[in-house]
């Protein structure tokens, strides 16, 4: 399967590079998978979706201020670090600016007192370890920048604080409680309080998984092929209340991102039967994927040749999700992280009259 057949044409000003003024701003293209049929709405009417028995999953991971600017005291020189995950010995993989000048011993003044010492170098990544810092997650809330992706821009020389904390605030769900992502689950994004308690009363229940969003997601395909592609590795936890939820839920399920279906996916086994598990996974949904559990996806538009794109052509189809693609860039929705969202289902039943 060629990755060129997951490409297309945005407009670069259709990509979002700020959020709407209030998360449920945002637009919902609905596709019927089975059908093909597609219909615009706004967010807030998701609401009409849902029914009493219903469960909603979501991912309650965090994203960390994981971007840090210093400079190399032995030089004057700046130095810029995005953190990726943790590594062994209590130091930190990362990638770090400019590359060719980070050998191992290469200091680097954060602030604060946070000093962090090269250790080695991997390919194009290090492993950075902070003596002297023994919480770091807490000593780069007040030190650390949002770590958003490289297609949402910002200048450092000009980012007051006023965007910074916007940014801080809005690239953050409100239901994040686990720190330790560098990139959103972005589909949660445009959930308020109000619409979670709103969804709580008619009847539905939500649950949460853990997926820590690594800063692979952003990366396109470079392979020829799908097949030759290589999958990221990311985190995750499913707890044994969570996958007991879904095992016993007698209504239709919602997943919120595909961060969330691919943890539920690593943890189901033939059956569809989710099991408690916390490990890596490096699951590569794309078409021709034989999903293990049903769902109803509420995600974000994605990167051209990406693994998203790929995972939600898998559960729509290919020519149902380039059909939206085509339909969203005429109706000018925004795109990515901070942009507009896609509801994918096969059991639809509401005042659109969207049926299997």
């Amino acid at each position: 399967m060629k990755t060129s057949n997951f490409d297309y044409d945005l407009p670069p000003e259709l990509i979002a590079q700020h959020p709407p003024e209030k998360r449920e701003d945002a637009r919902l293209l609905i596709l019927n998978r089975e059908t093909g049929k597609i219909e615009h709405r706004r967010f807030p009417d998701i609401l009409d979706f849902f029914q009493e028995g219903d469960l909603l999953l979501l991912n309650d991971a965090r994203v960390i201020p994981a971007r840090l600017y210093g400079r190399r005291p032995a030089t004057g020189g700046k130095a810029e670090v995005l953190l990726l995950h943790p590594a062994d010995k209590g130091g930190w993989s990362a990638l770090i600016r400019p590359a060719r000048r980070a050998r191992p011993g290469t200091k680097i003044d954060f602030g604060e007192r946070i000093i962090g010492v090269v250790r080695e170098r991997l390919g194009g990544k290090v492993i950075i370890d902070f003596p002297g810092t023994d919480n770091l997650l807490e000593a780069i809330e007040e030190i650390g920048f949002p770590p958003l992706p490289p297609y949402i821009k910002r200048d450092r020389k000009n980012y007051p604080e006023k965007l910074r904390t916007q940014d801080r605030e809005r690239y953050q769900t409100v239901f994040a409680k686990k720190p330790g992502a560098v990139a959103a689950p972005t589909a949660g994004l445009h959930f308020t309080e109000e619409l979670l308690n709103a969804i709580r009363e008619r009847g539905v229940e939500t649950a949460s998984v853990t997926l820590y969003v690594g800063y692979g997601t952003f990366q396109p395909v470079k392979a020829e092929t799908v097949e030759e592609h290589r999958m990221h590795e990311e985190y995750f936890e499913i707890s044994p209340e969570t996958a007991d939820r879904i095992n016993s839920n007698q209504g239709r399920l919602w997943v919120v991102g595909t961060t969330t279906v691919r943890a539920l996916e690593s943890a189901a086994d033939g059956e569809g039967i989710v099991k408690p598990t916390t490990a890596p996974t490096d699951i590569f949904i794309y078409p021709g994927y034989r999903f293990k559990t049903r769902f109803n996806l509420i995600t974000n538009f994605h990167f051209p040749r990406s693994t998203l794109i790929m995972l939600v052509s898998a559960l729509a189809g290919r020519n149902n999700i380039m059909k939206a693609y085509r339909e969203a860039i005429k109706e000018n929705y925004r795109f990515y992280s901070y942009g507009d969202a896609m509801l994918l289902g096969s059991d639809l039943r509401n005042t659109l009259g969207i049926n299997n």
